[in-house]
């Protein structure tokens, strides 16, 4: 058995960053129900502008030559490089002229050449459906995930993996909500991906404590729990590293319409780690996981 002066001691953190957590969820929770979360024309409907300006002009000059027009609601916002803007408005229209008349006019109001980089238009009843998808893709992979780790472990691995992932999904939200990120098809996507990486890192360590409490019988789960998070904490610390590097790498150079999904990605690898260590690994502790539990289950499968 591995020195246990020379190990770290997770359990001790156990307590306190479980009421941490705690705290944390209920925080994003209050912030999804009072603020709710910035959804994108993906999810919301309208045409979105990317455009470029000769000179530089003020959001709000931007702002009120796009009201003045009478669009709808308008969202205007810096992007990417000093004299690039992103425009949302909720105005819907799909004729060739209607973009070429707004960029008239706006040339005219603004008193300078502007350039339409991007642009994108979804229906209501497009993005309804958008929105319906991303849920399901997202219910699916998570009872997908969920049911594999029920059949694969013991209930007790199974609530621990349903928490954890709970956990990260709330506070990723939370955080996006705080934040005012715009929430679209790419987010979603980073949403199932941060899933499955908390998932990969919570069955690593969960299938060494299995192996580990068949190996050591006279040790509770909680000395089992610190040693078998140590021994996998290497393995931990390498992909998450390198995953890093490769979304830092995104988020710092791959261009402003990548932040929001390199950003929701970084988050995912923090939120993800933490959880597997201190959401996901303690609820063992909890319901108090023992090397009977796990012959019994052996038998019962046998």
């Amino acid at each position: 058995m591995s020195d246990s002066k020379k190990l770290i001691q997770f359990s001790n953190f156990y307590k306190k960053l479980n009421i941490f957590s705690f705290l944390l969820i209920i925080f994003s929770i209050l912030i999804l129900l009072f603020k709710g979360l910035n959804y994108g024309v993906d999810f919301k409907g309208g045409t979105l502008i990317e455009i470029r300006t000769n000179e530089s002009v003020k959001i709000s000059d931007l702002r009120s030559a796009f009201i003045n027009m009478n669009l709808g609601d308008v969202t205007v916002k810096k992007f990417g490089k000093k004299n690039d803007y992103l425009v949302k408005i909720e105005t819907i229209n799909t004729k060739d002229d209607f973009i070429q008349k707004i960029n008239q006019k706006l040339s005219l109001i603004i008193a300078s050449e502007v350039n339409f980089r991007r642009v994108e238009n979804v229906g209501p009843k497009v993005s309804n459906e958008l929105l319906k998808d991303g849920l399901l893709a997202i219910s699916l992979s998570l009872a997908a995930m969920l049911f594999y780790i029920w059949i694969r472990f013991e209930w007790q691995f199974s609530l621990g993996a349903i928490i954890a992932i709970i956990h990260d999904v709330i506070i990723t939200l939370g955080i996006f909500s705080l934040l005012s990120y715009e929430i679209n098809l790419s987010i979603v996507a980073a949403v199932l991906t941060i899933v499955g990486y908390s998932m990969n890192d919570t069955v690593v360590i969960f299938d060494r404590i299995r192996e580990n409490l068949k190996k050591y019988s006279k040790i509770s789960i909680i000395e089992i729990s610190n040693i078998s998070t140590n021994e996998t904490l290497s393995r931990t610390l390498i992909t998450s590293v390198t995953t890093l590097l490769a979304l830092s790498a995104i988020y710092f150079f791959g261009g402003a319409i990548l932040k929001g999904f390199s950003f929701a990605m970084i988050l995912g690898v923090f939120v993800g780690t933490y959880s597997s260590i201190f959401i996901a690994t303690p609820i063992l502790n909890y319901t108090k996981v023992s090397q009977k539990t796990i012959l019994k289950e052996d038998v019962e499968n046998n």
